[in-house]
């Protein structure tokens, strides 16, 4: 397994790039509903209507992920800190090194992830 500095690393420099992002996405967001607040656009009638409702939309899923993403990141950063990281929370064997190395929020072993989530 890789030294668990270098993944304590790797993740409070995921943390801080995905809090950046749903800070720009939340902002953007509001932005939108602002903007749409101040005219008397309707989304339906509105030739740029589907545009803005498409933007809002994917603006909204896209912060969905991040947060997902964030609480992802938060619960490897507490795996860590109780010293159980690295370790599939189904069977319990240690999960790869390269796994980890890739994907270091990951809670289980390749096995146990291709045998279905």
């Amino acid at each position: 397994m890789p030294p668990i500095t270098e993944i304590h690393g790797l993740l409070i420099a995921d943390r801080e790039r995905t809090a950046d992002l749903i800070s720009s996405l939340s902002g953007n967001i509001a932005s939108m509903v602002e903007a749409s607040q101040l005219t008397a656009a309707d989304d339906e009638h509105d030739p740029e209507g589907s545009t803005i409702a498409f933007e809002r939309s994917q603006a909204s899923t896209l912060l969905a992920a991040a947060r997902n993403h964030l609480a992802d990141v938060d619960a490897a950063l507490a795996r860590i800190a109780a010293g159980n990281y690295g370790y599939c929370e189904r069977c319990g064997q240690p999960v790869a090194g390269d796994r980890l190395l890739a994907r270091p929020t990951a809670r289980t072993c390749i096995s146990c992830a291709a045998a279905g989530s």
